[in-house]
């Protein structure tokens, strides 16, 4: 019988006692532990998620702490993973938590991704977030992807055989196109909105149960207070998922990754 801290969700007829030990037995890679990766990092270790691979190679800095909610003040130049590893520890000791602080490009992301039942993408750059679709559409793992920005944002949940993100954004906007966080804002509890719908998406995956964001966009607009779900279809000729796919390995990215590497929200 489960202890007394899952029994609200135990109790539930989509997690039950074979449900929490599904969770257990379970890995995630939280790909940036930054304004995304704090809450679902919290949320799944709080769900009872077994095993938690964060990888990030940057540190806490001051203007992190108005989203990135699993740090405090006294974090302020240390390791990201390091950080918030003591942070997860102190909610759950029990949990086994890998600390990777690594920087991920394409020569180390299969390799960093390989042991984990899912990922889920709290990253910045572009560059990297079709990187860790294309390898996770290689390695067969379900991703849970999103973006956010200013006073909103967008979630979807790639799983094998699936539409990716490919099939969504068939390439990455060029340098520049987009704003980053630093350069156009951002409100914290945005990404507490979206960070917490990845925490969802991946409960729902990694229990078998619901109707995860497959082949469906969830966006936010907190600004308006709207959010809508927008449906998209597997592309046929998809670069990577699809019967045709030219990529079929990571070579194309020849370490070009933008220099910012997964800078976070």
């Amino acid at each position: 019988m489960t202890d007394a801290r899952h029994h609200r969700q135990w109790i539930l007829a989509e997690v039950g006692e074979a449900g929490q030990r599904r969770l257990e037995r379970a890995s995630v890679a939280i790909v940036g532990v930054g304004g995304l990766g704090s809450p679902v990092a919290l949320y799944l270790a709080a769900a009872g998620v077994g095993r938690l691979g964060l990888i990030d190679d940057q540190q806490v800095e001051l203007s992190n702490l108005n989203r990135q909610i699993i740090f405090e003040e006294c974090d302020v130049g240390r390791s990201k993973v390091d950080a918030a590893a003591g942070r997860i520890r102190l909610l759950d000791p029990a949990l086994r938590l890998d600390e990777l602080n690594e920087n991920v490009r394409a020569s180390n992301v299969s390799g960093l991704l390989a042991e984990y039942d899912l990922v889920v993408d709290g990253t910045d750059a572009f560059e990297t977030k079709f990187l860790l679709n294309d390898a996770a559409v290689l390695l067969r793992k379900p991703l849970v992807h999103a973006a956010v920005l200013q006073w909103g944002g967008q979630v979807t949940t790639v799983v094998p055989g699936g539409p990716c993100l490919r099939c969504l954004f068939r390439e990455p906007p060029e340098p520049d196109a987009v704003p980053t966080c630093e350069e156009a804002g951002i409100i914290g509890a945005a990404t507490g909105v979206i960070g917490s719908v990845q925490a969802e998406e991946a409960l729902k995956v990694l229990l078998g149960v619901g109707e995860p964001l497959s082949g469906r966009i969830f966006q936010h607009d907190g600004l308006r207070g709207e959010t809508r779900v927008t449906t998209f279809p597997r592309d046929p000729n998809c670069p990577v998922c699809s019967p045709q796919a030219r990529i079929t390995d990571l070579s194309r990215y020849a370490e070009q990754v933008s220099p910012r590497g997964h800078v976070l929200v």
